[in-house]
């Protein structure tokens, strides 16, 4: 089986602490250090909310990137938090990690009071507490959604497919009429195909809505050995190569948004962020956009996996309870609202789906609130500590199906003997 190997994530991670190393020695006068991605606007956004926040304050706040990759930053983080080290101070980090990291991070309940949570989902609110201790602050949630050229499908005369069988023949059909009009570069569907986090996202929401269930289930017994959740693969594996390039098994949220931008796509999953990048002056598919909940198989329902990140401050920090206070500021309502009317990032408060102004900047945050309500979580609470390897696992099968290694039921078969060595009886 050709994986992604550990030397080679750490390998990354220790370039990337290299280089947070050299950023924060760089701005040693700062009271507080903040890692914020550089997805889309991620970090444009970060770095205005934090400039406001320094000027309330009259603190200094150094802003440092860390990679894009969620299992490269992942890596970032368990060096430095291994390394009991305060280069970081507040740190962003992804829903499934809290029962990851738990033991480094501060508890904000101490922080913040008891009621830091109010307001949120309380589902993430929950998610974030591990004993009992509140190790993280909601930023912005997600779930992956389906976007479609509408101008396309209205000038083929077909209606938004419903199911992942509907999509691959109207993304064929599609592909075949544009480019047998001249637009050579036009593809059916792009999709996040790079062996790491974002694939096992796309994955989940395959083999869930085709009745397939998670990797794990609720109880902590391995269900991915199953009919439903190959058939699922496989059919994915057929896009590789007629509807969407071989290039996508490299492809993470970006590279997928490029090419859809570009105006080379018919359909895209992809998480919500991109819908405001779309309507950009500089995009060649504004106002040509909609967006849905993704499809669902023969006999499943709609499955979007959840996503979403979180703002917590290490344990090891010489400013605890300043850095809880730029957390506290970062996710509080008023920052939330600017950051989804600017760039379509998913409040983490009910309230704010019911905002008019939200809602005129972002229409599907309301017909798709329950795409985002029900999302399915990925298994990380119930394996803890062995996520990191449940993930992996299953992202290099499921890459492996793409790339025509294996069929979907032999990858499956040998992931679950994996997972059962892995678990021994319990997690």
């Amino acid at each position: 089986m050709r994986k992604t190997p550990l030397y080679a994530t750490l390998a990354l991670a220790s370039l990337a602490l290299a280089s947070l190393c050299g950023q924060v020695q760089a701005q040693e006068d700062a009271d507080l250090t903040i890692s914020c991605g550089a997805v889309g606007t991620e970090l444009t956004l970060c770095k205005q909310a934090v400039a406001a926040w320094e000027k309330e304050t009259g603190h200094r706040v150094d802003v440092v990137t860390t990679p894009n990759s969620s299992t490269e930053r992942l890596s970032l983080y368990q060096q430095v938090l291994s390394a009991q080290s305060g280069d970081i101070d507040v740190m962003q980090v992804d829903v499934v990690w809290p029962g990851l990291l738990a033991n480094h991070l501060a508890d904000l309940n101490e922080l913040l009071g008891e009621d830091a949570g109010a307001g949120h989902f309380e589902a993430i609110i929950a998610n974030n507490t591990v004993d009992d201790r509140l190790v993280a602050m909601p930023w912005f949630t997600d779930a992956g959604v389906l976007y479609y050229r509408k101008d396309l499908l209205e000038q083929y005369d077909f209606d938004v497919p419903q199911t992942w069988e509907e999509l691959t023949d109207i993304a064929t059909k599609i592909q075949a009429a544009e480019r047998e009009a001249g637009n050579s570069k036009m593809w059916g569907y792009v999709f996040q195909g790079r062996a790491y986090e974002g694939l096992t996202c796309n994955a989940l929401e395959w083999v869930d809505s085709y009745g397939g269930g998670s990797i794990v289930d609720d109880e902590g017994e391995i269900t991915i050995d199953n009919p439903q959740a190959a058939a699922a693969l496989d059919l994915a594996a057929s896009w590789i190569g007629s509807i969407s390039p071989d290039g996508v098994l490299n492809y993470t949220e970006e590279e997928a948004r490029g090419v859809f931008q570009a105006g080379n796509a018919v359909f895209m999953r992809n998480w919500p962020y991109a819908w405001a990048l779309s309507q950009g002056d500089n995009s060649d598919v504004k106002g040509k956009v909609g967006v849905s909940q993704l499809p669902h198989g023969p006999d499943g329902t709609s499955a979007a996996a959840l996503g979403g990140w979180n703002l917590a401050v290490s344990r090891y920090s010489e400013n605890p309870e300043l850095a809880a206070d730029l957390v506290a500021y970062l996710t509080s309502e008023d920052e939330q609202k600017r950051r989804a009317i600017e760039a379509s990032y998913n409040p983490t408060m009910p309230a704010l789906y019911e905002d008019e102004e939200v809602l005129a900047a972002v229409p599907f945050f309301g017909t798709l609130y329950d795409t985002f309500l029900n999302a399915v979580a990925r298994p990380s609470s119930v394996t803890m500590d062995k996520y990191g390897r449940v993930t992996n696992g299953f992202f290099n099968s499921v890459h492996q199906v793409l790339s025509g290694e294996q069929s979907g039921a032999d990858a499956l078969a040998q992931l679950n003997s994996e997972l059962q060595r892995l678990k021994r009886r319990r997690w």
